[in-house]
């Protein structure tokens, strides 16, 4: 265990003791920040914290130290919180200061009271994130993280505030209140809202209500909590995620690892039911907020707990298998890295001949599927999106289970994945795009909001006859936008806001898709299995596990390589264009130059070459011909193929 359980256990007691030392100097913070960073990098520290995607709730110590791995849904407001405030004794009228900082709950003595009026009181600022798990995290990526985590917990189904404790978010309301509500206040219990914080006395009190506070809260809600996650299906926490620091470095759909003190003290529930009630009941400008707003902005901390961060890591990828950091200049140095990249070749060889027989048997479609599966968008030129590499498989057997076993596969190899299934009733009725609901004050999230990298499957082959209404309209446009400018438009009602992404998308159909796409290639299988389902399960029960982890290190890791063309095979390429134009000026156009080029791009990165050779240049050309070639005979056997 690296180096006892205080820091794991106690985290704001480590903050306690630099805010007693260095007082109301700013530096404390920066030393918190600098102690907890320095205990992470200690030996195997990081698998010791708890983690809310691995962890049940009521196993977790509230706050105790905890990480999570997730993806900023919604960005809220800014709130205020006091930084430092001031208690005074009722019976000897002694001061203590308090930091305020990663607490949702102020601490406060059983004769103290918060001094409202005190000079050293300090607010400060703090953002929200709303994050969820990661949309479409494969099964193996869960599995693999927890078998990594040493952390060990017991369960902690009842929790009983150890501390007098005050709330304080709308304190300020409590001058305003009749003598009646006063009294009721100030004898048994204290409460009100400055600042963030949250204040109470009596603890008795509160114990019984934290019992009953939960089924209050379920009670209350006018419907089932929306946990607002993306797919349909998912599970897990959501986490309101309270960030001090370098908030503006973050966006929405960023995937980030999180560190920080977890809060699900069962006072914030009772007191977001109760004050607020009373307090919108006195002046209405004293509680702006709408009753939805408060419902999704504060809901019950035994749904949606909070994570205060004290470090917090956007992620690359969420691969468990490969270092977190692989820039692109420690990916060169990295012992790891080049360990794996010597055996690149036989790893490429077997992918292959994997993915050949997922594919029945055809190798040509199986050299395209590694294409696209290491495809990604490495930049953009003005709004065009280069690396971008979304494959259309024609010829698959309709209304077959042929998609949804391919799926299967590409889900033991890729991180992230979700098989969008293309009926008229699911286009016409579920919510691709993310909307605002200013009522609630929240984004709304659909379908396509999903982090980068994430392989998004679309089957075409249960697509039935029948009408689209506006909405499947609109939904058609979202995907094809996706497929050509690798950009989803969230609806804003008033105006659209452009998010760009980087999705890997790839279509199942009979024919030729009805989206966009950049390659087509129609499957030509070798081998009809009489049944999907056992010929799939002996196929994945066949590789070993360690082969397997190899190609999803390979799928993976060949992203984040550079690569560049040199000025010589720049004019080789020049010159084979010029000399392809002079025989026939049909033949090739300055579109099909492109898809020669990524074509060659990804293929020279699929065996490990960051630079272009003359060898991979006439490969992709005889690939793109035998491609085209398969089409055309395709065209002659039905005329409306291509």
């Amino acid at each position: 265990m690296p180096c006892g359980e205080d820091w794991l256990s106690h985290p704001l007691g480590i903050v306690q003791g630099f805010f007693a030392q260095n007082g109301v100097n700013p530096d404390w913070e920066k030393k918190v920040i600098e102690y907890f960073k320095e205990k992470l990098k200690e030996n195997n520290a990081p698998k010791w914290v708890p983690s809310l995607n691995e962890v049940p709730l009521h196993y977790l110590k509230p706050n105790s130290f905890v990480k999570f791995r997730c993806m900023i849904q919604d960005m809220f407001d800014p709130e205020f919180y006091m930084g430092v405030y001031e208690t005074v004794n009722r019976n000897t009228k002694a001061r203590v200061l308090h930091f305020g900082k990663y607490r949702d709950v102020a601490e406060c003595g059983p004769q103290q009271e918060v001094d409202l009026n005190s000079p050293r009181t300090t607010t400060l600022e703090r953002q929200t994130f709303y994050c969820v798990p990661v949309p479409g995290e494969s099964t193996w990526v869960k599995e693999a993280y927890v078998n990594a985590n040493q952390a060990r917990v017991s369960p902690s189904t009842s929790y009983t505030p150890s501390r007098h404790k005050r709330s304080y978010e709308d304190d300020e309301d409590m001058d305003l209140q009749p003598n009646k509500q006063k009294d009721q206040h100030a004898g048994a219990r204290q409460a009100g809202s400055v600042g963030g914080l949250q204040w109470c006395g009596e603890p008795k009190r509160l114990e019984t209500e934290a019992s009953t506070g939960q089924q209050l809260n379920f009670l209350n809600l006018s419907s089932p909590f929306d946990l607002n996650f993306p797919l349909p299906g998912e599970k897990g926490p959501a986490c309101l995620v309270k960030v001090y620091e370098d908030w503006d470095c973050f966006k929405v759909n960023d995937v980030l690892e999180l560190y920080g003190v977890l809060s699900v003290d069962p006072v914030l529930s009772i007191l977001n039911n109760d004050e607020r009630d009373a307090s919108s009941l006195l002046d209405p400008m004293e509680c702006t907020d709408t009753a939805e707003e408060q419902r999704v902005h504060s809901p019950p901390a035994s749904l949606v707990p909070r994570i205060h961060v004290v470090l917090a890591q956007k992620l690359q990828h969420i691969n468990p298998l490969l270092p977190a950091c692989l820039n692109k200049e420690e990916s060169k140095t990295c012992k790891f890295v080049s360990g794996f990249m010597s055996e690149l070749s036989p790893v490429r060889a077997e992918l292959l001949g994997f993915l050949t027989h997922a594919l029945l048997g055809d190798s040509l479609a199986a050299e395209y599927l590694i294409l696209h599966l290491i495809s990604t968008v490495y930049t953009r030129r003005d709004v065009l999106p280069l690396g971008k590499f979304t494959v259309n498989l024609s010829g698959c057997p309709r209304n077959s289970t042929f998609t949804e076993h391919l799926y299967r596969i590409i889900q033991h190899l890729v991180p992230a994945s979700f098989r969008l299934q293309m009926t008229i009733e699911n286009m016409n009725h579920l919510k691709f795009i993310p909307h605002k609901d200013y009522t609630a004050n929240r984004l709304v999230s659909g379908l396509l909001q999903l982090p980068s990298n994430t392989s998004l499957v679309i089957d075409e082959t249960l697509l039935e006859q029948g009408q689209l209404d506006t909405p499947g309209v609109h939904n058609v446009t979202a995907l094809s936008n996706l497929i050509t400018w690798q950009k989803v438009d969230y609806d804003f009602s008033y105006h659209q806001m452009e998010f760009p992404c980087n999705i890997n998308v790839f279509i199942t159909s009979e024919g030729r898709s009805l989206l966009p796409a950049d390659c087509q290639i129609h499957l030509q299988p070798q081998l009809v299995p009489p049944n999907m389902e056992e010929y799939t399960d002996s196929l994945l029960s066949a590789v070993l596990p360690s082969l397997l982890n190899k190609f999803r290190i390979y799928l993976t890791l060949l992203r984040f390589l550079d690569y560049s063309i040199s000025d010589e095979i720049t004019k080789a390429v020049e010159d084979d264009f010029v000399e392809m134009r002079k025989n026939d000026p049909q033949s090739i156009t300055a579109d099909d130059l492109h898809q020669l080029l990524i074509v060659a791009r990804f293929l020279s990165l699929s065996a490990g070459q960051t630079t272009l050779s003359r060898e991979r240049w006439l490969r992709a050309q005889q690939l793109e011909s035998l491609r085209r070639t398969r089409l055309q005979q395709q065209k002659c056997v039905n005329g409306n193929e291509l």
